[in-house]
């Protein structure tokens, strides 16, 4: 399972993970150190099998009631201005953070392990400096303000331990029992100082060759093409999650404008008139048949998401799941696909922030889809621009931005209603992916989109019939297209740079005069009113049928 955090923090309150300043004292502070987690960052790099049961110890125990405490002691020392650099222990614990802080720095450390608060007696320098205990972090503080620090966590009921001293030499040093058990440069650790960089052998999978000859006038087009939209309206990849997201809690802080469930969760930043748009995407389908493309398109769609709500894509995150990188085949799909993400970004102008790579995803059958997850987070700067997925009132017009392709590869109408996976991943031109999320925003900042959904997976179809039960009450819609393609394709193809988009009909005239302006590809296709939704003579559907299967859907079959 892929999670993604999003904090807001002011300019001037900014710390970074950073060692500075001979003599300033080092603390651990938060929770005891136990042995659990141990060789956890290794045990997420192996192959799982049989045995991997004997190594539960090495996955980590989180206590999000403690955590809560330490994030808010430590927000308190950053406030109070106690604090030189911060960072939390993940990886490898102490001696992964004490290593990176320092040598960003240019700078060492001087660290006791015995003073290291511990829950477990015995344990050795080793387990010490590799345990993954959750709810710790490294604090360097100002010197002279140690009393301070430890009267902050005392507060909070935390453990707040000088451990060491930051030196002027670049060596970091871990003592024990009185004995020097390790001297090392801080810079041979890390990336970009001695650490090791991978450059593995990469081999194209020789199963591209099978599915990139995939013929589409080798599929039949289904008869009842109403009953394929219902079917899909149920599958897992697309049917509604909120059995798993009503069990959270979506509205805490009362920040929460859109929560889970439409193209991207919106948070209003109190006292100002912005808000953020937040989105996760990936389909790992795409990048198994293409890995360049497919992450290209992880990244396309998580910022049309967010361009959907009315926000500006500024910054990516990412967790890169994969199959074991020793195996050549693999490692192409891993390397192909960060060149994607890679091409993507720069064009969308949307940094890559940090993220995590997560090897190692196989059983006795093979590996997971290459699976790329990306989160973005965009900024509306103003509230009152904050634009919804779902149809809003009737008599709204319907419009598709963006052009339909003859294309069913890759699509989970293939996969699905076929059973089948093959084909090349979906068309996508970066360049109009730019162009399309700039007409969209000035449409939205002009105030002429009543509401607007991107086009995903299982195509056109699916994305109205989502438009009908996804805004503040189901609504129905007549919608009429007239492409000259498959009509399986023109349904259920998944051609990537196409949104839904509706406007009041007295603000027709100014919306299409707007779309002319930035030269964007638009069809009127439709209109918002009653209980039914129909595309041409091909589809006629009740609305709440749709909503039963597509809310319904994912309970029934996890409870099955």
């Amino acid at each position: 399972m892929n999670a993604m955090a999003v904090g807001i923090v002011k300019h001037d309150e900014t710390v970074s993970a950073i060692a500075e300043g001979e003599g300033n004292p080092v603390f651990i502070v938060g929770s005891a150190t136990g042995r659990d987690g141990i060789h956890g960052a290794t045990f997420a790099s192996e192959e799982l099998s049989s045995e991997s049961e004997e190594k539960r110890p090495s996955v980590q125990v989180g206590d999000p009631f403690t955590e809560k405490l330490l994030l808010e002691a430590s927000l308190e020392i950053i406030k109070e201005d106690l604090v030189v650099g911060m960072q939390d222990m993940g990886a490898a614990g102490i001696s992964c953070s004490t290593t990176e802080m320092s040598a960003k720095g240019k700078v060492g450390m001087d660290i006791n392990l015995d003073l290291v608060p511990m829950r477990e007696t015995g344990m050795s320098a080793y387990e010490i400096l590799l345990s993954e205990s959750q709810e710790r972090m490294l604090v360097v503080g100002k010197k002279g303000k140690e009393a301070e620090i430890r009267a902050v966590f005392e507060k909070w009921d935390l453990h707040a331990v000088e451990i060491g001293k930051v030196t002027s030499d670049g060596i970091v040093r871990m003592r024990r029992d009185g004995e020097l058990k390790a001297e090392v440069p801080a810079d041979s650790l890390v990336l970009g100082g001695g650490a090791p960089v991978y450059i593995r052998e990469t081999r194209r999978p020789s199963y591209l060759d099978t599915t990139l000859a995939f013929q589409q006038d080798s599929v039949p087009v289904p008869e009842d093409i109403g009953k394929v939209l219902l079917s899909l309206m149920g599958s897992p990849n697309i049917a509604s999650k909120r059995w798993v997201y009503e069990q959270y809690d979506q509205s805490v802080r009362t920040n929460t404008v859109i929560s889970s469930g439409g193209d991207a969760a919106v948070t209003r930043i109190k006292g100002t008139l912005k808000a953020l748009s937040v989105s996760t995407d990936c389909n790992g389908r795409y990048v198994y048949l293409n890995p360049k493309k497919g992450a290209m398109i992880a990244v396309a769609e998580a910022a049309r998401n967010v361009v959907c709500t009315g926000a500006r894509p500024l910054g990516v995150t990412n967790c890169l799941n994969f199959g074991n990188p020793y195996k050549p085949e693999i490692y192409y799909q891993f390397k192909e696909a960060c060149a994607g993400m890679g091409e993507a970004c720069e064009r969308f102008e949307t940094p890559v922030t940090g993220g995590n790579v997560s090897f190692y995803n196989e059983n006795p059958t093979g590996a997971v889809y290459p699976t790329p997850v990306i989160g973005l987070v965009g900024l509306i700067e103003d509230v009152k621009n904050i634009t919804p997925a779902g149809f809003q009132d009737e008599g709204d017009i319907v419009f598709l931005l963006g052009k339909n392709r003859n294309e069913i590869a890759a699509s989970e109408y293939l996969a699905t209603i076929h059973g089948i996976v093959a084909g090349d991943a979906p068309y996508i031109d970066l360049d109009e992916e730019k162009l399309l999320q700039d007409g969209v925003l000035a449409l939205i900042d002009a105030g002429l989109v009543k509401s607007a959904h991107d086009i995903s997976d299982g195509g056109l179809s699916v994305a109205l019939a989502e438009c009908c039960i996804i805004g503040r009450r189901p609504v129905g819609a007549s919608i009429r297209l007239y492409d000259r393609i498959r009509r399986d394709a023109l349904y259920f193809g998944e051609s990537q740079g196409r949104y839904v988009l509706t406007c009041a009909a007295d603000a027709k005239r100014d919306f299409v005069q707007k779309v002319m302006e930035h030269d964007l590809e638009i069809q009127e296709i439709g209109v918002v009113g009653g209980d039914i939704l129909t595309l041409n003579d091909d589809i006629t559907l009740n609305v709440p049928d749709i909503h039963s299967t597509y809310y319904n859907a994912l309970e029934q079959l996890l409870e099955s």
